[in-house]
């Protein structure tokens, strides 16, 4: 062990996952500080690891309960877009398999744009059944945020290939013949729910980028319609757009300004 370089440990060190194995232990017996510090940051991996492997099967909570009842397809359904002054709400709907591993998989606003991106293609790829539902800026101002919202869930479960058994819904309820348990901050306590936030997240992020190309001056590519600084500046410079909430403060008083 100790006339192996230590580039040759690092290569063969990355594969093993076992903390017993032979290998692992003699080179904690290694007392070269390049073979330690190896060892540090294989260990620092590992703990990462198990951390989200622990985090994933915590979240997996109430599907659990629900499979040991019987109860099979299981689809969490959240959404995103609620707040901002401009584009649509989104909901997602998502059955995942009873045995799938999606590690890092958690609400969607606590992930990084590109671990979002990751688990979105995973989940894609992944889930049983995947269903979108959007409504438009038009749509919500005719008929109020909340109830749009109800709209975009319950049209992303009707648009699944797979019809749910039961829904865990993120803090509402929607308006739909099927059994459902609405989880307060679910999108952190439920799997089904967290990768619905991702689906719908993504989706939504997506959209409002492709809008930024559209209207460059509003920045919706890095705002995604929520009213920071340079959307309120070019709201007062420009106007507005087809994309804002018309029945939202401070549109609704721009409208009124013009009027008067």
């Amino acid at each position: 062990m100790s006339q192996l370089p230590i580039n040759e440990i690092e290569k063969i060190i990355k594969s093993i996952e076992d903390e017993n194995h032979e290998f692992i232990i003699n080179c904690k017996k290694d007392e070269r500080k390049g073979v330690q510090a190896l060892l540090q940051r294989w260990q620092k991996r590992k703990e990462k690891e198990r951390k989200l492997k622990d985090r994933f099967f915590e979240m997996m909570t109430y599907e659990n309960s629900l499979y040991n009842k019987g109860i099979k397809y299981i689809a969490g359904v959240d959404e995103v877009g609620r707040g901002p002054l401009a584009g649509p709400v989104v909901a997602a709907a998502v059955i995942l398999p009873q045995n799938i591993f999606l590690p890092g998989l958690n609400d969607s606003k606590k992930l990084t744009e590109t671990k979002r991106e990751e688990l979105f293609e995973q989940i894609m790829n992944g889930a049983l059944s995947i269903g979108v539902g959007i409504i438009t800026p038009q749509m919500i101002d005719e008929v109020n945020i909340y109830q749009a919202t109800k709209q975009a869930m319950k049209k992303a479960v009707m648009g699944m290939a797979l019809k749910p058994d039961l829904l865990l819904v993120d803090a509402m309820e929607i308006p739909i013949q099927i059994p459902q348990s609405s989880i307060i901050k679910g999108d952190e306590k439920s799997n089904s729910i967290a990768a619905a936030s991702i689906i719908a997240k993504v989706t939504r992020d997506r959209l409002m980028k492709r809008l930024g190309e559209e209207y460059p001056q509003y920045g919706f590519e890095r705002n995604m319609g929520y009213g920071t600084a340079i959307h309120m500046e070019a709201l007062q410079k420009y106007g507005i757009t087809k994309e804002h909430r018309k029945s939202f403060s401070p549109i609704r008083e721009l409208i009124n300004n013009d009027k008067g």
